[in-house]
């Protein structure tokens, strides 16, 4: 198991502002059924999972976005965007199973097992939530769980490089996760301050301490989960912020992810900007299927898989020098 201390970031520093929290829009996703499963789903009517935040924020506060931080860029804006799913992308396991560590016996019983219907894995998370707060599972005993998640491989490295580079990169989490589960990680391991937004699903414990998690949107994306379309969240997300940026668009969009439903938003990307699936996770193998003549549509953007953090933070550093064509000779070191 990891230690915590490893990864903490700034502890004093961290933002207490809930606003940060997107709970109307939000992405989430893992290799497993979670993601979605199939590509694409079968269903056109997508909803989006993904985002817990701590105690009861989530459910009241989340749906108001986090105001933009003060612009320090060489323009008065940062350059590059750069997004992070959440579960086997940040975190090294998905929290989702994480927390079935409180359940009783570490398992969840074969009937509500047997109910997750393909493309519905917000619904069926709904219904494990209710099951672990019926057996008396304890906001304490959730929380302790989640913290006990490691980061990713070379996630720390990353991070760091990025809490220098503020200035130079504003990074996003869209993840099909949920607020509470996100945000109480991000917080006990520093990093929230690095994120300018998190997009996922509401979670928040009501009054009788039962955590209750709702969709993040409806959508119409035959290849996303019901409840969240990541594209649909990034080009969003993209028209926004160059509307409150004055008109002018980040330089380069990065993407950093490794499930099914990670494809979606990266084929929203333009061929200046860099996609990184994790190695053989189900991202990946879905890209490269699509490179060789598959299925999930024109990927424009350069392709970057990695299996540590550093990994991704050797690529940023290349992008900050401007160096896209050593990029493209990175890539092939990596490959």
């Amino acid at each position: 198991r990891f230690s915590g201390n490893a990864l903490l970031i700034s502890a004093g520093h961290m933002d207490a502002d809930p606003r940060r929290v997107t709970g109307m829009r939000s992405p989430t996703e893992t290799a497993g059924h979670r993601a979605g499963a199939s590509w694409p789903a079968a269903s056109p009517h997508v909803h989006h999972r993904e985002g817990r935040g701590p105690r009861c924020s989530a459910l009241t506060a989340m749906a108001t976005p986090c105001s933009p931080p003060a612009a320090t860029g060489a323009n008065g804006h940062k350059r590059f965007l750069i997004l992070f799913d959440f579960d086997e992308t940040i975190i090294a396991e998905n929290s989702d199973d994480a927390v079935l560590c409180a359940a009783p016996g570490q398992r969840l019983p074969d009937w509500l097992t047997a109910s997750y219907r393909e493309g519905h894995y917000n619904e069926h998370m709904q219904r494990v939530l209710a099951y672990l707060a019926e057996q008396g599972v304890t906001e304490d005993a959730i929380r302790a769980a989640l913290e006990k998640i490691p980061p990713t491989p070379g996630l720390a490295a990353l991070f760091h490089f990025l809490r220098a580079h503020q200035h130079d990169y504003e990074a996003v989490v869209v993840s099909d996760a949920n607020a509470y589960f996100i945000e109480t990680w991000l917080r006990r391991f520093g990093a929230w301050p690095l994120f300018h937004q998190v997009f996922t699903n509401p979670a928040g414990f009501d009054g009788a301490g039962r955590l209750v998690l709702r969709p993040f949107h409806t959508h119409g994306c035959a290849r996303c989960p019901d409840n969240m379309c990541k594209q649909l969240i990034l080009r969003e997300y993209l028209a926004r912020r160059q509307e409150e940026r004055g008109g002018r668009p980040f330089q380069q969009v990065l993407y950093v992810g490794d499930g099914a439903n990670d494809v979606c938003p990266s084929l929203a990307l333009g061929p200046g900007d860099v996609v990184f699936p994790r190695r053989d996770f189900p991202m990946h193998r879905l890209l490269e299927a699509g490179a060789v003549g598959g299925g999930v549509g024109p990927l424009k953007a350069q392709v970057v898989p990695w299996s540590s953090g550093e990994d991704v933070m050797l690529v940023l550093r290349l992008v900050l020098a401007g160096a896209r064509d050593t990029v493209r000779r990175m890539l092939l070191l990596l490959l």
